[in-house]
């Protein structure tokens, strides 16, 4: 069933962006991965609210037999293009959604914007796209083949803004999760990043279980808040997917006392979502499935119908995610969390640590 009516619950009246603001020393934002993905720190907080300092290895003591963890199986594309206009100006591109094979929704940063129906050239005019439309920031591109195989061939891995080298090879493979299968993200689910294949197989051997959803990730993830109360912000729209078989794991879960623990925020976005817009299975905390556009905007005081714990990266200050960790946690126990999280130089954000929030 697809949704796009959405109904949003409603937001703290009096919160203010500037709650969910706090200073980083700008070396502490890491500019590569860890050497390996599981060599990550974690900083783990407790239900008091207390900070433990760990190694991301050590995650597993902390998980049950019969836990679930709910990892987002979406692929980042290789979403970035520079090509020209017809009248030969440079264009930078950056692909933000893929409504059909031929079609996209795109940035595009241009000396001056493209006109409708005109012609943008990439690869030396090896192919093509058509502006047909415009839907607030973002430009209607019609290509002249589809799109994806021209992305891998020709596309360049959208690297967050605050990361200040040009993508290479080992950003192709670790701005990735060894577990993504459906294309169609512009930013990576960073707190998935830090599993690989021997420590999903050791979770595997204890009792864990695993399920995926699918939550493309946009742009928009990094874009800032810009309205002083946060309930004037208007949250982008994601494309989610949460299917029988997610539903079925939560189910099994639940029914043996084990904790549904999302690895990220979009993971958690996508089963609010599927819980918000789709319907709850009464009694056992479960959404039932669904898929459709999300704006869902999680803000303190919201309360969450799936999720008993988050693993998650350190989120930008302002951000959305920042706030969706604030919901669960606690804004106090955000903000201390995140001093702790300072003053230990743990790194920050895409290509940093972990946190686990085990409430």
């Amino acid at each position: 069933m697809n949704n796009h009516s959405l109904t949003l619950p409603p937001l703290s009246a009096d919160l203010l962006l500037s709650d969910f603001d706090y200073e980083l020393p700008e070396d502490l934002i890491a500019q590569s991965p860890a050497e390996q993905r599981n060599k990550s720190r974690l900083l783990r907080i407790d239900a008091q609210g207390h900070c433990h300092d760990h190694q991301f290895t050590e995650l597993i003591d902390f998980l049950n037999p019969n836990d679930l963890l709910v990892f987002n199986n979406t692929k980042v594309i290789k979403a970035r293009l520079f090509g020209q206009k017809c009248t030969g100006g440079r264009i930078e591109v950056l692909i933000e959604r893929l409504p059909d094979d031929n079609r996209a929704l795109a940035h595009i940063k241009a000396s001056k914007s493209p006109k409708l129906n005109s012609l943008l050239y990439f690869a030396d005019e090896r192919f093509s796209a058509e502006v047909v439309g415009r839907e607030d920031a973002l430009y209607e591109l019609v290509f002249s083949e589809p799109l994806l195989p021209l992305l891998d061939q020709f596309g360049e891995t959208p690297l967050p803004p605050y990361i200040s080298h040009t993508p290479d090879a080992e950003d192709d493979e670790r701005y990735q999760t060894v577990y993504a299968k459906t294309p169609g993200a512009v930013a990576a689910p960073t707190a998935g990043l830090h599993f690989d294949e021997a420590l999903l197989e050791q979770l595997r051997q204890k009792g864990i279980n695993t399920a995926f959803v699918t939550l493309h990730v946009g742009a928009g993830t990094f874009q800032p808040v810009r309205t002083k109360e946060i309930k004037d912000h208007i949250m982008h729209a994601e494309w989610y997917e949460v299917g029988p078989e997610v539903v079925q794991a939560i189910k099994s879960a639940r029914t043996v006392g084990g904790r549904v623990i999302a690895v990220g925020t979009t993971s958690v976005r996508a089963l609010e979502s599927a819980a918000q817009f789709g319907g709850t299975i009464e009694g056992l905390r479960c959404p039932i499935a669904h898929q459709g556009d999300t704006r869902l905007f999680i803000t303190p005081g919201y309360q969450f119908k799936v999720i008993d714990a988050l693993i998650t990266n350190f989120h930008l200050p302002q951000s959305t995610l920042l706030m969706l960790v604030s919901a669960l946690m606690g804004l106090d126990a955000m903000k201390k969390a995140y001093e702790h999280a300072i003053q230990q130089r743990y790194r920050f954000f895409s290509y940093g640590d972990s946190m686990f929030i085990d409430i």
